[in-house]
């Protein structure tokens, strides 16, 4: 097996990280589901630390991540390199590890600090009545503005992949995970902004508020905002429950 590494910086526990990686499968506590990548907390000089061991990838990921594209693990460790330095809120990337055997990529781990907040956008969406809800909602959205201005595209833009956590005075800050798909661009044009919204909530009464909002930061009239992100989210649950359909019948007999 052989290991490639990159370190954000030296760092004087990087033996003791490369020990955690190696133990990953018998050690540390597990955080969330890890139903598809597993992430593990631990304790490294009284501060913790968040390991994502990433699914070992199929036949031709393997491939094509070894020789024609970066693992997700270093693209991740690369992307919260470049949004730090465009001032946009993230986990401190630490280090990424990928092993590779004879055939191609088999293990890859992104390792960060773990940011402890107090919700995610999905608390947003599940509760109405959620304290501040308006406030963070509109906060979220100039985020969101802030993305785009700087030309970044996060294709993940889901409920559960930006942190918030709440600040003094009603201001809140925003922190994006889960960031190995994104796109840099010069300029975002308006068509890519408002599809940007499209996975984040079905609820039209969401939707207006963040249009309402958009459309002020980007001086465009509020009809026209809201018009499109209504239809960028439309076709997403249009195409995401004919999915579920497919596979529930594809399933049938689990």
């Amino acid at each position: 097996m052989i290991e490639t590494f990159q370190f954000s910086k030296p760092s004087k526990n990087e033996q003791e990280i490369h020990s955690l990686i190696e133990s990953f499968s018998h050690s540390g506590t597990v955080f969330g589901d890890g139903k598809r990548n597993v992430i593990k907390l631990f304790v490294l000089d009284n501060r913790t630390i968040n390991v994502k061991s990433f699914k070992i990838p199929h036949l031709i990921n393997k491939v094509a991540y070894k020789y024609f594209r970066k693992s997700k693990a270093r693209r991740s460790f690369e992307y919260a390199t470049i949004l730090l330095e465009k001032k946009i809120g993230t986990p401190k990337p630490i280090a990424y590890f990928e092993k590779n055997n004879w055939l191609g990529l088999n293990d890859s781990y992104y390792v960060s600090e773990h940011l402890k907040t107090e919700l995610t956008f999905r608390e947003l969406v599940l509760d109405p009545d959620y304290p501040d809800h308006e406030n963070i909602l509109r906060q979220f959205t100039k985020f969101t503005f802030d993305l785009h201005e700087k030309g970044i595209e996060f294709l993940d833009h889901s409920p559960g992949n930006t942190l918030i956590k709440k600040g003094s005075q009603n201001q809140y800050e925003f922190f994006l995970v889960d960031l190995n798909r994104m796109n840099f661009h010069e300029i975002m044009d308006f068509n890519s902004r408002m599809k940007n919204f499209h996975r984040l909530t079905p609820k039209i009464e969401m939707l207006a508020v963040m249009s309402d909002e958009y459309a002020k930061l980007y001086n465009k009239e509020y009809d026209e905002v809201f018009s499109k992100m209504c239809f960028y989210t439309n076709d997403f649950q249009v195409k995401f429950h004919k999915k579920i359909a497919r596979k529930k019948k594809l399933l049938f007999w689990r």
